[in-house]
């Protein structure tokens, strides 16, 4: 095979076993690879209505075709499991050096099933693959775990962990690779630590076979010249990485504040791309082939506030900042650290906090249940309340549980903000409408890059459309989603799409594998999975009545700025989406999509 390495690695941890199978390759042309591939043998080998923390559920590491080439920014891998926050299916997606490595070593796929006995990590290296005890690392942060991983094995081997919140099931924990890459979002490390698994190391010293180099050499040069040309990928997030955003989103009035009470942040300079520039960056950082070099390494220097590592990027900003009511870009950069200590999907974290902030100033939830003055603005409480997450300890056992289940346990579920109760991002979809579809519609809850509609809304890109409006929105949003779903498949990043198109991903694949796709099948491929996805949520317990959205936004106009007066008109646009899916009228997929699509 070119492109997959054509293995399978099973771990059996209740059993301590180790086999390795051979990969279908006509399951692999079908759905290319990482969240794809990852998404289809979950499905054949679960249950759907499993406990996501039960030793049952599997947890599934997948590489796709383009991870660990030259291709640009070829260094991803998805996490795909059944998530403990929303009870949906989880492909929770990260960079590095991390995911090159595994598919060096050999694997496309990696399945952990069972649950160790006790804590344990994997070393992978090469053939070589062994269990060995994490006892000795077990309660340790991410950066302690590296150092000692690295100690004993050397810089050779790339790492991916858990912290003490994936340890102590936090729901929205992360799987933490190369010290700071996350697989962030839907509770993968709750799983991870659900089954004892504090680790997974891996070397690998094989290559990528590549079908037609001299066609490879050609469309990679192509896509370099594209990389360079595009505002957002040579200047924009380079320069200030993705909080180049915040003043953009903030001006267009769809910047959520205090937890989607406004659009708008009036401190939104000093927690900008810009400020963040000016006071703390040290460096750009990229992942492993990347042109790109969005990520951030920053630095406080003193104070309370004091730290180093790498962050924060715009969704943390946010969370942390705006969405808190809070402007003292020193301490969102610690809450940033803090997260990425113990594993804390920051984007959950913030935005729960901010549910509580909220429902803490409206007097449903005191200070005494509390243990801290939670009200928007103050920084210092802000902090705290995430160190006790990550260890549940105090009010801190309850945010763990994520804001769906906070705002629930007092009567006011409305107060979350999120979707299958999954919180949303950095966007307020009543200033972008085609983000509230993807929003609601999104098959692992709120999420933002399942179908990244602020692309065309407010960037402008591949065109300019406005943002406000309903009208061709579903279209727009079931093409996105579809592409979405190749670039996940393929191992590269969605980053790229700023300046690529569904064409380039097309030639890229079609020069690494040499699988014959035309770009229509690609685009199917795309589309398998979004079906396949959705139809594992169904018989989870997730049907169509949860696509919706928190009934702030689509009840309560946003009171100022462009978007002054908008609520989201999603049932307009639900039932053309539902339409152009080819599901029926009520959301659910239809037999012949099912047999059209070969799921």
């Amino acid at each position: 095979m070119n492109g997959w390495m054509g293995q399978i690695l099973r771990i059996n941890l209740t059993e301590e076993t180790v086999n390795v199978e051979e990969l279908d390759q006509t399951l692999a042309k079908d759905y290319i690879g990482a969240r794809g591939l990852g998404t289809k043998i979950f499905c054949d080998e679960v249950e759907p209505t499993v406990d996501p923390l039960a030793h049952e559920n599997k947890l599934i590491f997948a590489t796709g075709p383009l991870t660990g080439t030259a291709a640009v920014s070829g260094s991803r891998y998805n996490v795909v499991t059944k998530s403990p926050l929303t009870g949906t299916i989880a492909a929770s997606n990260s960079g590095g050096y991390f995911p090159s490595e595994l598919k060096y070593a050999g694997y496309d796929v990696v399945i952990f099933e069972g649950k160790a006995s006790r804590p344990v990590y994997i070393v992978i290296d090469d053939d070589q693959v062994k269990i060995e005890s994490a006892e000795e690392l077990w309660g340790e942060t991410i950066l302690e775990t590296d150092n000692q991983l690295r100690a004993k094995y050397g810089d050779n081997f790339r790492i991916a962990a858990i912290g003490p919140a994936g340890e102590n099931l936090v729901k929205f924990a992360c799987i933490m690779n190369d010290r700071e890459r996350a697989a962030g979002r839907s509770g993968v490390g709750a799983v991870m630590g659900s089954k004892n698994l504090k680790a997974v190391i891996v070397r690998g010293t094989q290559g990528v076979r590549v079908a037609n180099k001299g066609k490879f050499k050609d469309v990679l040069r192509n896509c370099l010249g594209k990389i360079k040309e595009s505002g957002v990928t040579n200047e924009g997030l380079p320069a200030l990485g993705t909080a180049v955003l915040v003043n953009i989103i903030s001006e267009h009035g769809n910047l959520p504040t205090r937890n989607f009470q406004k659009g708008n942040f009036e401190g939104a300079e000093q927690v900008s791309g810009e400020a963040l520039a000016d006071e703390l960056l040290v460096k750009n950082k990229a992942c492993a082939g990347c042109p790109i070099g969005c990520g951030r390494v920053s630095l406080v220097p003193d104070g309370e506030y004091k730290g180093f590592g790498e962050g924060p990027e715009y969704e943390t900003l946010w969370a942390f900042g705006p969405d808190c009511g809070i402007d003292n870009l020193e301490a969102i950069t610690k809450d940033n650290f803090i997260c990425n200590e113990l594993g804390l999907d920051t984007i959950t974290m913030g935005t729960t906090i901010a549910c509580a902030m909220e429902m803490y100033e409206e007097g449903i939830i005191t200070k005494d249940e509390l243990g801290l003055e939670l009200e928007f603005g103050n920084a210092q409480a802000m902090v705290e309340a995430v160190k006790l997450t990550g260890t549940r300890e105090g009010i801190g056992d309850l945010l763990a549980e994520g804001s769906y289940r906070l705002a629930e346990k007092y009567d006011c579920p409305e107060y979350s903000m999120s979707s299958k109760k999954q919180e949303y991002p950095a966007y307020d979809p009543r200033g972008s409408q085609g983000m509230g579809l993807e929003y609601a519609t999104s098959n692992r809850g709120g999420c933002h890059v399942r179908g990244y509609l602020t692309s065309p809304e407010i960037l402008g890109i591949p065109e300019a459309i406005d943002p406000l409006t309903i009208e061709g929105k579903a279209e727009w949003v079931k093409i996105f989603q579809d592409l979405t779903g190749v670039v996940d498949a393929s191992g590269i990043c969605l980053f790229t799409t700023f300046a690529l198109g569904g064409g380039d991903i097309h030639e890229l694949l079609e020069a690494v594998t040499g699988v014959g796709y035309t770009e229509e099948e690609m685009m199917k491929v795309g589309e398998r999975i979004w079906n396949l996805e959705r139809l594992f949520n169904y018989e989870a317990g997730v049907g169509p009545d949860e696509d919706k959205l928190a009934k702030r936004l689509v009840e309560e106009p946003l009171p100022e700025g462009p978007a002054e007066g908008k609520v989201v008109g999603l049932e307009t646009m639900l039932e053309e989406y539902y339409q152009l899916r080819g599901w029926t009228p009520e959301g659910d997929v239809k037999e012949e999509k099912i047999a059209e699509l070969g799921i």
